[in-house]
């Protein structure tokens, strides 16, 4: 299907693998120009280099720390024409997750940690776009959260706390701002086959005296589908969020997950 994206500049964060890397890939595949990011150099020059080998197009690489003052700076100079404003059209807002464990296992300092890198990366990344797109009438705010958001996991508090918050922004910037052709949408992934799920699945089976293996299985049959998600499922979404087909589509946050959430809504 031809999403009619040609021509339109995205900015993906927390592109160098996983999810993000599924995303930059199929937006390239849409003619979508590119800006891609994440902390580490060789793994998104590695992602650049494929989506040039598989498209023909090669993305702007931006080595920075979207949790960091310095890094968003970075971007900021990447992203701003001479203006002085952002000429992205699409952003998909993306990051690593935080740690995984319980509410005393935390201190406030890892709290503000993961605030800067959940929710504060969202909205400055947001600001750093936004009047681009109302010159323009016209953007698409996409914001990466996770199944946590409908149905919270035990030991992913922090994950649970401030992906709920980036929802609730981005659910009062899709009212304010629609108006001018922007929408904003939450992507909601399950049990995803990314380094995180491999990650996860080593730290619950230490706890739980079994195999990385059996929690893998664990995961898989928690989704109606009984298996985990492939990154390139949760892409095609983003890359339909993104175009005018999805344009009546704004502040919901859209379940990935094989049925895993059991809610009506």
């Amino acid at each position: 299907m031809d999403l009619h994206l040609k021509g339109k500049k995205a900015l993906v964060t927390g592109a160098s693998a996983g999810l993000g890397a599924a995303v930059a890939m199929e937006l390239a595949r849409e003619g979508v120009t590119l800006i891609i990011n994440s902390r580490s150099e060789e793994r998104l020059s590695e992602t650049a280099q494929k989506i040039e080998k598989v498209t023909s197009s090669k993305p702007k690489i931006v080595v920075a720390d979207v949790a960091t003052i310095d890094g968003l700076e970075k971007i900021a100079r990447s992203i701003t024409n001479s203006r002085g404003k952002s000429d992205i059209d699409i952003l998909f807002s993306n990051t690593g997750g935080p740690p995984t464990g319980q509410f005393l296992n935390f201190s406030d300092e890892v709290w503000d940690e993961s605030a800067d890198l959940l929710l504060k990366s969202a909205y400055k990344l947001t600001r750093l776009v936004l009047n681009g797109m109302i010159e323009r009438r016209w953007g698409r705010l996409i914001y990466l959260t996770s199944i946590s958001v409908l149905q919270p996991v035990d030991d992913l508090i922090l994950s649970n706390t401030y992906r709920a918050a980036v929802t609730a922004f981005c659910k009062t910037v899709s009212n304010n701002y629609a108006q001018f052709g922007i929408t904003a949408n939450c992507v909601c992934p399950g049990y995803t086959a990314t380094e995180r799920l491999t990650n996860l699945s080593k730290k619950r089976a230490e706890v739980a005296g079994t195999t990385p293996e059996e929690i893998m299985k664990d995961f898989a049959s928690k989704a109606a589908v009984k298996r985990v998600g492939k990154p390139e499922e949760l892409a095609a979404l983003v890359a339909f969020l993104a175009s005018d087909r999805a344009a009546f589509i704004t502040g919901s946050s859209i379940a990935v997950d094989g049925g895993s959430n059991r809610a009506l809504i």
